[in-house]
């Protein structure tokens, strides 16, 4: 069959929208009409090339959801007219971290973060050239056959741009705060970084009933997002001494917690240096892969700071997923306000310059 997606050539150059041969679902595999994408700083990370994966020509995007068309044999965990959402990090569920508690690690990854199927094939092609997906997902696609451990099931009234959004920065923020840094009742936060990401570590920490929710951002107009999600004090580094700044709110302690959702070792230092002894920082966003800390190990140890990796919010993708949607529904959960843009599958391009720009919290892709 035919498809329309946004194809990758060649790092830091435009998307181009096109039409793609799409082969019929195999074994385990699933036909998903794509209706929502969500737009991540981890998309702009393939196309600028910091993430090497996969390898090129790609189509980008891995928040998504829309409905299930054609199943291959043997797929039991969905059937056509499903609605779903995307997992860009499947679990398998009997593997050595699933059986542990962490499916978030499951060996089943390795098989899609390549951009192929489970069986090292390919699905969509341009010609005789074939395309990989990021994560084996590729969600800026209005039609994408992938496995079945990456779709969940989720009720008819949830809508697509919800669904896609939280499949990714909304897992990967609040989990943040529940599953890794397991933030307690009065603790007081600082969150580097108020982007998607960071305004839903914010929404975690107001679940979490933190009492102090400290944001930390370059931009004021993410700052002003930031109060309106739940923090308690703003500070821009432009302006104020971050550091200082946190210990004056704390008491002169420092805080309980700090979140680096940017992904760099200058930020990680920073958390280091706002958290009281015996805090934690949690490493949230991602940079590039070459990226090395550098940060005294004897006043790290003295002072019993601990430094804590959150890979998607460390979550039970299948029962996390749905608790959050659950409290979108009953209201705990303000998602529909992250949307600040939407735009069309061919007008892409611009979502990714406004992503730059810094404009907007969360842009969406309608198909």
């Amino acid at each position: 069959m035919k498809t329309t997606g946004a194809v990758l050539y060649e790092y830091n150059t435009p998307l181009v929208i096109e039409e793609l041969e799409l082969d019929a679902p195999q074994k385990g595999e699933v036909l998903v009409e794509m209706k929502a994408a969500g737009i991540c700083h981890s998309d702009l990370s393939v196309i600028t090339g910091v993430f090497s994966m996969p390898p090129l020509p790609c189509i980008p995007g891995h928040e998504g959801a829309g409905i299930v068309r054609e199943v291959g044999p043997g797929v039991e965990k969905v059937k056509p007219g499903d609605h779903v959402m995307i997992l860009w990090a499947p679990s398998c569920g009997h593997c050595f971290y699933c059986q542990h508690g962490q499916p978030y690690m499951c060996d089943f990854r390795q098989f899609t973060r390549g951009g192929m199927m489970p069986d090292g094939t390919h699905r969509l092609r341009k010609g005789d050239i074939n395309i990989f997906n990021m994560t084996g997902v590729g969600t800026f696609n209005r039609f994408n056959v992938i496995t079945q451990n990456c779709v969940l099931p989720i009720d008819k009234d949830i809508p697509f741009e919800i669904a896609a959004l939280t499949g990714c920065g909304v897992i990967t923020g609040v989990g943040s705060v529940f599953n890794t840094a397991k933030v307690k009742p009065g603790s007081s936060v600082v969150v580097i970084g108020s982007g998607g990401v960071g305004i839903n570590v914010i929404q975690g920490a107001v679940l979490a009933a933190a009492t102090k929710i400290i944001a930390v951002d370059l931009l004021d107009n993410k700052l002003e997002q930031a109060k309106k999600f739940g923090a308690t004090h703003t500070i821009n580094p432009n302006k104020e001494n971050v550091a200082e700044k946190v210990i004056e709110l704390t008491e002169g302690r420092g805080a309980d917690y700090a979140f680096d959702v940017v992904g760099s070792p200058q930020l990680v230092s920073l958390g280091v240096d706002v958290i009281r002894r015996g805090g934690k920082v949690i490493m949230v966003g991602m940079g590039p892969a070459d990226q090395k800390l550098d940060i005294p190990l004897t006043p790290l140890l003295v002072m019993e700071k601990s430094l804590l990796a959150c890979y998607y919010g460390s979550s039970d993708m299948c029962t996390d997923l749905k608790m959050l949607l659950d409290l979108y529904k009953i209201g705990r959960l303000d998602l529909d306000a992250l949307i600040t843009a939407r735009y069309s599958l061919e007008n892409i391009n611009q979502g990714f310059a406004d992503l730059v720009a810094g404009k907007n919290l969360r842009g969406v892709v309608n198909m």
